[in-house]
């Protein structure tokens, strides 16, 4: 049942049975162990079932590990906390003989290639007759399957929430514990904090059976004994695990300072070899976290809570952070080091939450209409974050880039940030931290949800990088984070956006130039891009060089809800900016064949219609078509942007200028 992949060559898989189940809600508890360079603890997940998440089937279906043909083989390192008292059920299946009991031990995710830390002692249950089955229509037992990956699983047990004092408000039959998750889960938005308090409350109940699990390379599977359908598999699960020091999600470093620290470095193989997840897009969730480090340590976290420490005893802090935006498990980002806060000078309130001039254009769909989007509590709906032009922010670096930072930096955050709400309107994150990241870290920039990474690289010189680069992060807030692209190999919905969206950025924050000197740098740095371009296509495989890659079946999953994404283990893709370049010309060509006002008018409207929501390529074409006068699209289609843009290799033959 392991996938076995050339990581030079092949595709990466996402393999969570996510038709069948989804994780609503994470709740991570950790500590961070510099020393062993492990990241150990717990996480609970919150799971939500129901036949409306069935996808339909298609005839791309990937084959998920858990639908191989091979074995599963699944552990109990003890005793249930519960004994099984459906036995009659339980040996019907399968017979008593066919079992084999092991010793204790771990379950490593490092693959099978006997490198695993306890692989010849592992405990296990196995069975050569157990076939798996993830879905809802067999007769087997139900699978959770979810992505992992460089991780020491240790235990994995239904969380008893019944027992949590005052959960029995959320239903009139407290030993129903499935249904007082989903009571929890389908709380209003406006009862958010409660929520969260009785996620924690739940994430701390006792556990109330261990559950039987098995691992490969890229996979968690875990099952219930007795649960053939995702309605009856347990909604809280608790998993206990360590990380690896080589694995994958994150890195083990010094800063410049020589201080040790670790951060996510945004992954090909994104967070599973941090925490056990649903990869795929469309998994969207919340999550809280709790991390513990020596009181020494800053831990910065993708939170929308600026979190202050709690001191601990022997010399230990903890950190909280939470989010209330459903969004990909790959958002979540995490740096853990010796890191000095340089504070801004302090924002008045007229930058704050001033009311900008809007045009009519503008004002017309300000508050129109009820978010698209999942009930969660958003920034749209509020006025006070409509007009907030800066929002509030944190510098964060090793102390010996303070001056650099109080330089370059400091100065170019409320321009950036105000010109990023001129553009497109309300942020859609209440706050930001800037980290200036280890001198290992493989880019200039990268954005989370109120966090972005900046190189140190970004501080020398000039201003010009450093802002270019700070506006391309602050792009990514729209698109990449609060508009995500539901099939990841569409990378240009976000790299094409923010590439586009930093020269207009960066052309408003810089107040002292002319209008004609902005466009005239807004051309020579198009010029650049066009050289880039072309020696880029030149030299890269052709099926590189495909922005939609999957063509029609874009989007489509297996009927289990896994899925690959093209190239992803392709190490030359790291290196590759054909999804930034391409989709900066494609973006710059409709602007100039409609016009930028009408344009980014459109722009604004569509960030209001799809916030918070997955989108696909022709969700935006179709949108933009649809929202501009007929004799401004001449020869203009879905259908030809496509041809030409979106599902060839190489440059249209078209116009730039």
């Amino acid at each position: 049942m392991d996938i076995k992949l050339d990581p030079s060559r092949d595709d990466l898989p996402l393999v969570a049975n996510t038709s069948h189940i989804l994780v609503k809600h994470y709740v991570l508890d950790l500590d961070v162990d510099f020393e062993s360079q492990v990241i150990e603890g717990t996480i609970v997940l919150f799971l939500e079932s129901g036949n409306r998440f069935k996808k339909r089937s298609s005839s791309t279906e990937v084959t998920c590990p858990s639908e191989s043909n091979e074995a599963c083989k699944f552990r109990m390192p003890e005793p249930c906390q519960i004994p099984v008292t459906n036995t009659k059920t339980f040996s019907s299946k399968i017979g008593y003989n066919d079992f084999v009991i092991c010793g204790k031990g771990e379950k490593d995710t490092s693959g099978k290639d006997g490198n695993h830390d306890n692989q010849e002692q592992a405990s296990g249950i196995s069975s050569s007759k157990y076939c798996c089955d993830t879905g809802n229509h067999g007769s087997e037992e139900f699978l959770l399957v979810l992505d992992c990956c460089d991780l020491s699983v240790l235990k994995v047990e239904e969380v008893d929430v019944a027992a949590v004092p005052g959960i029995e408000k959320f239903t009139r039959s407290p030993k129903l514990r499935n249904q007082i998750v989903h009571e929890l889960m389908a709380l209003p938005a406006d009862r958010w904090r409660e929520q969260l308090d009785y996620y924690t409350r739940c994430s701390q109940a006792p556990g109330c059976g261990e559950l039987l699990f098995d691992t490969d390379t890229w996979s968690l599977q875990i099952r219930k004994t007795g649960a053939q359908t995702a309605t009856d598999f347990p909604h809280a699960i608790r998993i206990q695990y360590r990380t690896k020091p080589q694995g994958r999600s994150v890195t083990w470093t010094s800063d410049q300072s020589g201080r040790p620290c670790v951060y996510t470095v945004g992954s090909p193989i994104n967070n599973r070899a941090l925490f056990p997840c649903q990869e795929p897009p469309v998994a969207m969730s919340t999550w809280q976290a709790t991390v513990r480090a020596a009181a020494s340590f800053v831990v910065l976290m993708s939170g929308e809570n600026s979190a202050k420490p709690t001191q601990l005893q022997e010399d230990y802090s903890s950190w909280h952070y939470y989010v209330t935006m459903p969004m990909p498990a790959s958002t979540f980002t995490i740096a853990v080091g010796s890191w000095t806060e340089m504070k801004p000078e302090i924002c008045s309130s007229n930058d704050v939450a001033t009311e900008r001039s809007f045009s009519p254009s503008e004002a017309d769909f300000r508050y129109i209409g009820v978010c698209g989007h999942m009930e969660y509590p958003c920034r749209f709906q509020k006025a006070s974050a409509t007009t907030q032009k800066i929002i509030p922010h944190r510098v964060f670096a090793p102390a010996c880039l303070k001056g650099a930072c109080q330089e370059t930096l400091l100065p170019l955050i409320p321009p950036c940030l105000s010109a990023a709400h001129s553009v497109l309107g309300t942020h859609p994150f209440s706050r930001l931290d800037i980290l200036i990241v280890p001198a290992n870290f493989s880019s200039l920039g990268m954005a989370s949800p109120h966090i972005v990474f900046l190189s140190q690289s970004t501080l020398t010189g000039m201003s010009q990088l450093c802002g270019t680069r700070l506006c391309h992060e602050i792009a990514h807030a729209w698109f990449g984070l609060a508009i995500g692209a539901r099939d990841w190999t569409e990378e240009w919905l976000s790299e094409g956006f923010a590439t586009h969206l930093e020269d207009v950025f960066w052309a408003k924050a810089q107040q002292q130039l002319a209008p004609h000197e902005a466009r005239e740098q807004q051309e020579l740095r198009a010029c650049l891009r066009w050289r880039r371009l072309q020696d880029e296509v030149q030299n890269s495989p052709e099926e590189m060089q495909v922005l939609r890659p999957n063509k029609e079946k874009t989007g489509h999953v297996s009927d289990s809800g896994s899925s690959v994404i093209r190239h992803g283990l392709n190490p030359e893709k790291v290196f590759m900016q054909v999804h930034y370049l391409k989709g900066y010309f494609l973006l710059r060509f409709l602007a100039k064949r409609l016009g930028e006002d009408t344009y980014f008018s459109f722009l604004r409207k569509f960030v209001h219609t799809f916030h918070g929501q997955l989108i696909l390529s022709q969700d935006f074409l179709q949108m933009l078509l649809e929202n501009i006068p007929e004799e401004k699209r001449p020869e203009l289609s879905v259908g030809n942007i496509f041809r030409d843009w979106l599902e060839s290799s190489g440059i249209p033959q078209v116009s730039f200028r």
